[in-house]
């Protein structure tokens, strides 16, 4: 019989960590090497595009300014009302694959990934986030 993973009383497992640090790496090179070759507004990153921008835009309406989204605070996003709002957010989202996996963020769209300018956040936020980004044409900059 199987049991019920619970993540609040799971050990931290090292190496473990290291191999979604790995996956969350090979995810942002990934990423960018698209916006290298592909301007941002004509990329599509899943099938529920559509659907995840409507829903961050209702859930998150500040983010229908385009430069609200440009740049990301991290202290916000993770803030007690920050993560309740992420948390009622992504749960909408349970259907898509990985949807809450770990990735990296970059703070800035007018940024590289840096070590200083990078957020760990999950994929579902990854996506709405850079989705916004690609419709508002924020990252149409890293092709040149």
């Amino acid at each position: 019989m199987a049991t019920q993973f619970d993540a609040d009383n799971a050990e931290n497992l090292e190496d473990m960590e290291k191999q979604f640090a790995v996956k969350a790496v090979m995810q942002a090179e990934t990423y960018w090497g698209l916006l290298e070759k592909i301007p941002g507004s004509r990329l599509k990153l899943t099938k529920h595009d559509d659907e995840i921008f409507e829903q961050f835009l209702t859930d998150f309406p500040e983010f229908k300014e385009p430069k609200n989204v440009a740049i990301i605070s991290e202290a916000e996003m993770k803030s007690v009302t920050g993560k309740a709002r992420w948390r009622a957010f992504c749960d909408k989202f349970q259907d898509i694959e990985d949807y809450n996996f770990g990735t990296l963020l970059r703070s800035s769209a007018s940024d590289y990934y840096t070590q200083e300018g990078t957020i760990f956040a999950v994929r579902i936020q990854f996506y709405a986030i850079e989705i916004a980004r690609n419709r508002y044409g924020l990252n149409d900059w890293a092709k040149q």
